[in-house]
């Protein structure tokens, strides 16, 4: 598949949203809600989830599966409400020593002017801090579209993975291909430029797994709890100190140069 095949089955209608994951892959949950300071933002789906025995803190971007849904959640583009209600569950897991599992789709941050005024972009920006300080474990999971610094709010995690067919990107390739080539017609070309695909990423060390879909997402789904089951006791049993400086050289080899 190119890399335009493949964001257009990141979008593609009826693909499963983060809801699907959360009930097939978690035993239970118990949803949480608000921020604390404005609104409870239905973009940003959170609460408490049990696997395996395990307690989890869950937080996931939701664009809802039907027209009006997608409506009352903003088609998954958070406001800063939604991002202070990440965080305040994931200070919460903290507090507990509960790991955080991230599930991220969507094509950006909401830039409409209500969310510029409360703080838009400080909001993913105290994200990003204290999501690279957070004192228990985190695991992200690229399900759809990941777009720009919206996306990246929930992904400083331990470990980024992402599905098969998921895209992660700077900018859309739409919005690129009107920045880089004044024409947004080519955005094809752009698809391909700015290497969107979990294939691309995966073997520029930006993503650790790739979780095939080519089974059906119910073997998916199987083999994703799995592998969270295992991936977060190995890190449950970390120091701590060894889990933070592991997160930090993860984020600090990105993007080296060879000569």
């Amino acid at each position: 598949m190119t890399a335009y095949e493949r964001l257009c089955a990141a979008r593609a209608k009826g693909r499963p949203t983060s809801r699907k994951y959360i009930d097939n892959i978690f035993d239970s949950f118990f949803e949480l809600h608000g921020d604390r300071f404005f609104a409870d933002d239905l973009a940003v789906r959170g609460g408490i989830a049990e696997l395996n025995g395990r307690p989890v803190t869950v937080v996931s971007m939701e664009k809802g599966e039907d027209t009006k849904e997608k409506i009352a959640r903003n088609f998954g583009s958070p406001n800063p409400e939604g991002y202070r209600k990440a965080l305040r569950l994931m200070k919460q897991a903290e507090k507990f020593h509960r790991p955080v599992v991230c599930f991220v789709d969507t094509a950006g941050a909401y830039c409409g002017l209500g969310a510029e005024e409360r703080g838009q972009a400080s909001a993913i920006a105290a994200n990003l801090m204290e999501m690279m300080g957070l004192k228990t474990p985190i695991l992200s999971l690229l399900i759809g579209e990941g777009g720009s610094g919206g996306a990246l709010a929930l992904a400083v995690a331990d470990e980024v993975w992402m599905m098969e067919n998921a895209v992660y990107s700077v900018i859309s390739p739409e919005g690129g291909a009107s920045i880089l080539y004044k024409d947004a017609t080519q955005v094809e070309r752009a698809a391909e430029e700015l290497r969107i695909t979990a294939q691309d990423l995966y073997g520029f060390g930006v993503v650790e797994r790739v979780i095939s879909e080519a089974e059906g997402f119910d073997e998916a789904y199987r083999s994703l709890r799995d592998q969270l089951d295992a991936e977060l006791n190995r890190r449950m049993q970390m120091d701590m100190q060894s889990l933070l400086r592991a997160r930090y050289e993860r984020f600090r080899k990105i993007g080296g140069l060879m000569e």
